[in-house]
């Protein structure tokens, strides 16, 4: 794992949580940043995943 899929781990759990807390308190605002949060998060762990296999990849060349 590398920090990509970290933070993207993270922002998803935020967003997670934003979009919980924007459903309680019928904000669809919150609702909708939590979304948005929770793509971002997605995306950024895609990216780091993506990463990771491009450096195993050529690792494996490598050797």
């Amino acid at each position: 794992m590398n920090k990509d899929s970290v933070q993207g781990n993270l922002k998803q759990a935020k967003g997670s949580v934003k979009e919980t807390v924007g459903k309680a308190f019928g904000s669809e605002k919150m609702q909708a940043e939590g979304m948005a949060d929770k793509a971002a998060g997605k995306a950024q762990e895609a990216y780091g995943d993506t990463k990771e296999a491009a450096k195993d990849a050529a690792d494996k060349l490598r050797h």
